[in-house]
């Protein structure tokens, strides 16, 4: 897997690709995971709910579904939705999401040190830059923060990869087709998803962009992996 984020976010394709399937973008998650997605969430919220945050932004938030999952965890907490897209921030509001934020996660409008924990759930891979990216969170994170991120990734069992790739390719742009009549946004994601660093590979990521502790477990045969790791 490459280290570096090099060509297939361009950040003005990516904005518009978002911006256009928003009024569609719960219903072809929840079924394109088959349901999976509210376990992957509510599993990642309950991690950040261990470590007792007070202030917590979540970066692409989207509609804003992994928000929502912390503010029923965390009840107490403050909790920032931010995303560069402006629809899928008016769905996010409208579903609950108490704060939300316009914001490019490669150049937030945060200062230094603003939040105990930045989480990101399927966004860091449509960045630009994954490492400067991670930097930023690193940056606004305040001493002993933790940050989590909740992202696709291939199965390690040859077989189950395989069968992946197969859906991810073949069956995902037309079942995402026929849900949002936008075929780009679901071709576009198996592409990503095979370009984005897995495991070992994305913990040296964000452990060179100044983060320690960096772990990370799989979920559901490894299709998708949680890592965290702390400032």
């Amino acid at each position: 897997m490459t280290s570096n984020r090099t060509s297939v976010a361009d950040p003005e394709r990516v904005r518009r690709i978002f911006g256009s399937i928003a009024h569609r973008y719960d219903l072809a998650n929840h079924l394109l995971s088959c349901g999976f997605d509210f376990y992957w969430r509510k599993r990642a919220a309950g991690i950040v709910a261990s470590w007792r945050p007070n202030a917590i932004v979540d970066l692409a938030t989207g509609t804003g579904d992994l928000a929502l999952a912390m503010q029923r965890a965390i009840p107490n907490a403050q909790i920032v939705g931010a995303d560069f897209s402006e629809e899928m921030l008016a769905i996010a509001k409208r579903k609950g999401v108490r704060e939300a934020v316009l914001a490019n996660a490669m150049q937030l409008p945060f200062t230094d040190a603003s939040f105990d924990c930045v989480t990101i759930a399927f966004g860091l891979r449509n960045l630009p830059d994954w490492s400067a990216a991670l930097r930023e969170m690193r940056r606004i994170l305040r001493p002993n923060g933790h940050v989590l991120v909740l992202e696709f990734s291939l199965p390690q069992l040859s077989i189950l990869r395989e069968v992946y790739r197969f859906y991810l390719h073949r069956c995902t742009p037309l079942i995402g087709f026929l849900l949002t009549k936008k075929k780009e946004a679901y071709k576009y994601l198996g592409n990503s998803i095979e370009e984005f660093p897995n495991g070992d590979a994305m913990c040296r990521l964000m452990e060179a962009a100044g983060l320690g502790n960096a772990r990370y477990e799989p979920l559901t045969a490894g299709i998708v992996t949680i890592y965290t790791a702390q400032s």
